[in-house]
This record gives C-alpha cells, structure tokens and sequence, in this order.
C-alpha cells in the first residue's frame, strides 16, 4: 500500500509541475496584468504569407453595426505597416458588422474577413475623402469634379491581399444611388474596392454586396488575380459593373458568381483624349468559369472607355442567363485606341438579346475637346464552341464608316431564337470576316467558310505569365483573451 501511495503522490507532483510550466509559457513577460490566451489558427492560400497578425478588435473595433470603425481600420493598419519589410502583416476582422468609410491598404499586407464578417459602407459622406480625376478619364464618370475614394482603396504598392472565408463587403448603395438619380453627388460615387498603380494584387474568396457603383477596379496595374468572388446587386441599380480591369497587365479573373445592374466584367483603358495621352492599355488578361446575371448589360464588355488599347484577352467557360449580350465591344469615334486580339471560347447562354454585339456609335464622351478623327481600330475578334438558348437576335455588328472592324471570326456556334424573335437574326455594316459551322446563317458580311473551317477562330495555347503564380498555405493565428 505505502508503494502504491508514493506512485500516486509522484503521479500528481508530475501533474502539478506540467501545469506550472504551461502556466509559466502563457503567462505574459515582464509581469504585465493580462489575462492568459488560449491560441487558435486557422490556414487559407495566398500568394504571400504574413509574418504579424493583428484583429481589428486589439485597435478598438467594434462590431455590432453601428459604431464607425473607421479610425480603427486606419490605426490598425498604420500600427501593421510597421512590418511591411519584416515578414508583412495580416489584419482579421471577425464575425460581426464592421461600419466603416472608407480606408486604405498598404503593401505586404493581407486584410482577412471571417465567414460571418460584414464590412458594412459608412452612409456619412464626410467618411469618404475626394480623390482627384482619373489621369486617363480627366473628369469623374458620375460628375466632372472627382470621385469618393473606395471603401478600400490603395495606390503605389506592392503584394497587397483582400480574401476571406467568403466573408461579406456591403456597400449599401441605395443611399449613393439615390443621390445619383436625383443628381446631387459632386463626386463620382464610390467604388467597393479599387487598388492603383500596384502590382501582386490578391483578391479572393469574398462577397461584394450593394456597390455604390463599380465594384473592383483594378487600375494602372499588373499581376492581379481576382478569384472566387460573388457580387450582388438589384438588376436597375445604377452602373455597379463587377470587375473592370482598367489599364492593367498579367490579370486573372476566374470562378466568379455576378448579378448586377450593369456590365459583369467591363474591359477598360481610358476615355477619349486623356486616355490617348496616357497610353496605358489593358492587355494579358484571363477570363474563365465566370457566371454572369445582368438584363440590361453584357456578359463581358470591352470598352466604352478603350482609348488606351485593349489587347490579347482570352475568355472561356463562360454562363450568362437572362443577361443583354454575351460579348459587347463598345466604341466611337474620338476614342482612338484599339481592340484587337480578343479570344473568346465555350460560352453557354440562355435568354439573351444579343449573343454578339459591337458598336462604333457609344457616344458618350469625356468632354468636347475629343478629336473626331481619333479612330479606333477593332480587329482579331475571335468566338467559337457556343451554344445559346432563347435569343432575340444573333448579332448586331455595326463598326464605323471609313473604318471598318475587321478580322471578325465565329466558328462552331449554335443559337436557338426565341419564339418572338427577330426576323433578321443579323445586321451587320461596316465590318469584315468569317465564320464556320454557325446557326442560324449569318450576315453576307461574314462568309461560311465551311466545315473543314470550324476550328478557324484562334485561342492561343501558351501560358500567360499570371497562370505561372503560385498559391501558398497561409496561416492565421487568432488570440481569444
């Protein structure tokens, strides 16, 4: 019995001494007052990794709704650029509604939303600062005077992430938009995220909700990947396009759910002079697996505001259902610039006007300083392998007089008219091509090479140098005190 009895008093002293160290590694150092943390992590893929973590509730925020948090995301982000050239930082919002203006990211920086994590817009106009025009617009596209700096914004940076576990960004944009219509906005209306003169930009794994107007925009930038987003907003609202690469290089888009009030993805590059002048175009850009819903707009629109150049996009795998066109190219005269070399393969579509549609008469204009002679050129537009269902009419191709799109090829396309369709499924003017293998038959315009053709319509096979990035296995350590 005294063996046994000394076995269990060794037993427990063992116990006792493990406490005592555990204790001794979570308590705090330098005998500060602060309660003892238990740790929790959890791993997500970026392109980058973060070697300081920070939530946004250690910088005073609240969230429950209604208290601004705005000071809050700007202290935390200032206290994190600290560590922008030791390892970066990451700041979490967790679950809870985060009322916020609008605030600014920095590089080697990660922003982590939570699955229950809202960002909700602030409705106080003195929350969001003026920004200048845009150089390659040179006025804002709501009103001459500027534009409302994005709810989260950042200019001249590097390596810069905005993901989560799908969590959530409201704009609450039926204020803005009603400001708007009723015409009393001095400034161009707020974008949800827009990012400037960057590069390595990661935007993944969130929902975007009620954009006061456009809601990524990715501009004057390069090695963007935009993935796994879902954006929502009311059919009518008032321009909130999904995701406008605007004058970026080497950009992904993939995997993405858009219901909005106008263009899903809308390809742009400047307008009119200014974006002449600055000379900036879009190129090297990657559509894929996107699903589209929008009545009034198109699946992907390229232009209006192409002044810069927009060159080498290829789509593939795209949806669109109850949405105004499939592929809309949009310009005019006094724009310049160009669209050429666009690739587009395996859409499938359902109740649609216009499957195809291109347009040299978009009159809308930056100013009256536009030089009319400022032609554009539309050329090496390519489609194949598309089926759609339930359609008004096929096409409606009309370039400009005396300058003509050419290089115009559609191959291996099926389109089922809808039963009050039009009588001419085609017009055309004003342009030049081919097609093969197209139903119904199209316009004399574009000439049926025939079967042995019906691969003629190219899509280029190498690799783009954004498919080459490569994700890593992030890790989040979050502190419950």
């Amino acid at each position: 019995m005294e063996l046994l009895w000394i076995s269990f008093m060794r037993a427990q002293v063992i116990k006792m001494l493990h406490l005592l160290v555990v204790v001794a590694l979570l308590s705090p150092v330098g005998g500060e007052s602060r309660k003892v943390r238990i740790l929790d992590s959890f791993e997500y893929s970026a392109i980058s990794c973060r070697a300081h973590s920070g939530s946004i509730t250690e910088f005073g925020g609240v969230g429950d709704g209604k208290t601004s948090n705005t000071k809050a995301f700007h202290d935390a982000i200032n206290q994190l650029s600290r560590y922008a050239s030791d390892g970066g930082a990451q700041l979490y919002v967790p679950a809870g509604k985060w009322l916020t203006g609008s605030f600014n990211v920095i590089s080697h920086f990660t922003l982590y939303l939570h699955k229950d994590a809202v960002i909700l817009a602030s409705q106080d106009m003195t929350e969001w600062p003026a920004l200048k025009p845009l150089p390659s617009y040179g006025r804002g596209r709501d009103a001459p005077a500027g534009r409302f700096t994005s709810l989260i914004f950042g200019t001249n940076l590097t390596d810069v992430i905005i993901t989560g576990d799908n969590g959530t960004i409201d704009g609450q944009g039926a204020f803005w938009w009603q400001q708007f219509h009723k015409k009393k906005l001095k400034y161009t209306r707020p974008y949800l995220i827009e990012l400037m003169f960057s590069d390595n930009i990661q935007i993944s794994n969130l929902t975007l909700l009620n954009s006061p107007s456009w809601n990524v925009h990715p501009v004057y930038s390069s090695t963007i990947l935009i993935q796994g987003i879902t954006i929502i907003a009311p059919l009518t609202s008032p321009n909130t396009d999904g995701i406008n690469p605007d004058s970026c290089t080497n950009t992904r888009i993939e995997d993405c759910y858009i219901v909005s009030g106008d263009d899903c993805v809308a390809v742009k590059s400047g307008w009119d002079e200014y974006g002449i002048q600055f000379g900036m175009p879009t190129k090297q850009l990657i559509i894929r697996r996107l699903t589209c819903i929008s009545p009034y707009s198109a699946t992907i629109a390229l232009g209006s505001e192409m002044s810069g150049g927009i060159q080498d996009v290829r789509a593939e795998d795209i949806t669109a259902i109850h949405t105004e066109s499939g592929v809309r190219i949009k310009t005019a005269r006094g724009r310049g610039g160009y669209v050429k070399d666009i690739y587009v393969k395996g859409m499938k579509l359902h109740t649609m006007k216009w499957v195809f549609w291109m347009t040299g008469n978009y009159g809308s204009h930056a100013d009256n300083h536009y030089d009319p002679n400022a032609l554009p050129v539309i050329q090496g537009i390519n489609y194949r392998d598309i089926v759609a269902e339930n359609v008004s009419m096929a096409a409606r191709l009309e370039g400009i007089s005396g300058d003509p799109f050419t290089g115009i090829c559609i191959s291996n396309t099926t389109i089922g008219m809808a039963a009050k369709a039009k009588k001419v499924p085609w017009t055309c003017a004003d342009i030049a091509g081919i097609t093969s293998g197209v139903t119904p038959r199209p316009c004399d315009l574009l000439p049926d090479q025939g079967p042995q053709k019906i691969t003629a319509c190219n899509f280029p096979t190498e690799k783009l140098p954004i498919d080459l990035v490569e994700f890593k296995k992030c890790t989040y350590q979050m502190n419950y005190m």
